[in-house]
């Protein structure tokens, strides 16, 4: 009975704890720094924010000077993105969350190798997607989804191994089976 007690009042006072915000006082110097704006305002803040922010200027005070200007160049571009590109963001972020640790994993190696391309296939790439209709880029996920990660190595060998000019030729081939059929014949 008594542990039961006991494991209550635990509970209760974690609880307690979970609604209550970050005091100014107990944030580290470093922490102080990152938000040193928002002092004054600080006990005016929903307590769910202070502890959000909190968790922030930890983070921030921890990175590199080479990470920082990273995070300072992504807050920019999330400054300029209009509300629909934002939801798009957020969206996307929420089915990664919603992928099995596999399918995680695979969206990683394939975010590593578009960041490993050069510049101009980079761009060539995001053209090529952005030209693409809603169906078309639903079809052509649904169609990646279909092959198995060694069909996909296969497919992606043979594209890598093509000339620009194969290469739109190909997937021009391949956009034309989606207009057709709602899926190409073949890898």
């Amino acid at each position: 009975m008594l542990r039961l007690v006991a494991a209550f009042l635990f509970l209760v006072s974690f609880v307690a704890l979970a609604g209550n915000g970050v005091a100014w006082n107990e944030l580290s110097p470093g922490q102080q720094k990152a938000l040193g704006g928002m002092q004054q305002n600080w006990d005016q803040l929903p307590p769910e924010r202070q502890r959000h922010l909190a968790r922030g200027a930890q983070r921030w005070s921890e990175m590199s000077p080479e990470e920082r200007e990273q995070a300072r160049g992504r807050m920019q571009n999330w400054k300029q993105m209009s509300p629909e590109e934002r939801d798009q963001l957020r969206q996307g972020f929420q089915r990664y969350q919603e992928m099995d640790p596999q399918q995680q994993e695979r969206v990683r190696s394939n975010y590593r190798r578009f960041r490993n391309l050069p510049p101009e296939r980079q761009e060539q790439m995001r053209q090529r997607w952005d030209n693409m209709s809603p169906e078309e880029r639903r079809g052509m996920r649904r169609y990646m989804q279909s092959l198995s990660p060694e069909e996909r190595r296969e497919l992606r060998d043979r594209v890598d191994s093509m000339s620009p000019e194969e290469r739109d030729a190909y997937f021009e081939q391949k956009r034309d089976e989606f207009d057709a059929k709602g899926r190409p014949d073949s890898p």
